[in-house]
């Protein structure tokens, strides 16, 4: 992920407000939104009061249950639908600013999106499904099939070019509606709920071929679910939402070690500690002298992931950085404490 200094979004108290009279009331208190007010008229709040910021090659995951204004604060941000109050930025420019002919080339040439439903057009092949989007920007028939071509290769669907949807599992399906939305090159990639409809080892191999398009491509995406274990495998940071607000933003684990209310403490309770802390939460000081395994693993890599190697493993296992640097090491002994000692302190950093 990066960390340039100019997040690709920008949310600035941002609200959602349905009902008759929610426009009648902003415009009495001058803009100022009054919350009880509000509800007191009727009123529902879709989203209260959210600022925070994406950066580039980072995913965020909003997650929250049914009603919490996870999906409809991604609505916001791609102006499906109209803000109320706030401000939003998509690289600078301020999007409730645009007209429809600016909104219409953003989309187009920025935005990529994927939602519960595929929306597959069941008369067009996989090929004609993808190629589709480029088609409406201009591009020649040729040209976009070619395009097509790459992203079935993308998603690992070769063989599979000249099939109709109703030919597909549920998880192949899924899989052309990600390459289409993401055939015109979008910088960030809206995702709605886009595995909850599949079974659980097609959701989960649809979470490992996420994860992979996302280590080639490095998009800047905000993904929505109601899944905690979903959220904890795919995020960068969690956003949590409750009732329209963001309870907190963070790092998955601080969100489990640190939850910031109660509501989020619900949520994280029986987490296990090794689905969320990174070697290098847990290594031990390298020792140049010291005779080490041929494996390594990555700093970054949550330990479960690497936990049966090490732990048997008799040399110490080096953890390195991105460049291959040694940071540290782990061993059996460091993994066992970590992942069973109920004293350990733990350090968790961002």
């Amino acid at each position: 992920m990066s960390t340039s200094t100019r997040p690709v979004i920008k949310c600035e108290s941002v609200y959602k407000i349905f009902g008759d009279n929610a426009a009648k009331i902003l415009e009495k208190s001058g803009g100022k939104v009054e919350t009880a007010a509000l509800l007191d008229a009727g009123c529902v709040i879709g989203v209260n009061n959210a600022s925070f910021e994406v950066h580039k090659g980072e995913i965020l995951v909003v997650m929250g249950l049914s009603g919490s204004g996870k999906s409809t604060l991604l609505r916001c941000i791609s102006r499906l639908i109209d803000t109320t109050a706030g401000a939003i930025f998509i690289d600078g420019e301020d999007l409730l600013a645009m007209n429809d002919r600016e909104l219409i080339d953003i989309r187009r040439n920025k935005m990529g999106m994927v939602f519960q439903n595929f929306a597959l057009l069941p008369h067009k092949t996989v090929l004609e499904n993808i190629a589709l989007p480029l088609q409406v920007k201009g591009m020649s028939t040729r040209d976009s099939m070619d395009r097509a071509i790459d992203m079935v290769s993308l998603v690992e669907l070769t063989g599979r070019e000249n099939d109709f949807p109703r030919q597909l599992s549920g998880g192949q399906q899924q899989r052309v509606g990600i390459a289409r939305s993401l055939a015109v090159e979008p910088d960030i990639w809206f995702l709605d709920e886009p595995f909850s409809a599949l079974d659980p080892l097609i959701r989960r191999e649809m979470q490992d071929e996420f994860l992979r398009l996302q280590s080639v491509l490095g998009k800047t995406i905000l993904f929505v679910t109601h899944d905690f274990d979903e959220a904890l495998r795919l995020a960068d940071r969690i956003a949590i939402m409750k009732d329209g607000v963001i309870e907190q933003i963070d790092t998955p684990a601080n969100i489990v070690f640190s939850p910031a209310t109660e509501y989020v403490a619900r949520f994280t309770r029986e987490v296990p500690r090794e689905r969320v802390l990174s070697c290098q939460t847990i290594m031990g000081k390298y020792d140049a002298s010291a005779e080490m395994s041929n494996i390594t693993v990555s700093a970054d890599a949550i330990i479960e992931t690497v936990a049966e190697p090490v732990l048997t493993e008799p040399k110490p296992v080096a953890v390195t950085d991105a460049e291959g640097r040694i940071l540290g090491v782990l061993d059996s002994r460091i993994m066992i404490d970590a992942l069973f000692s109920e004293t350990q302190s733990v350090a968790v950093t961002n």
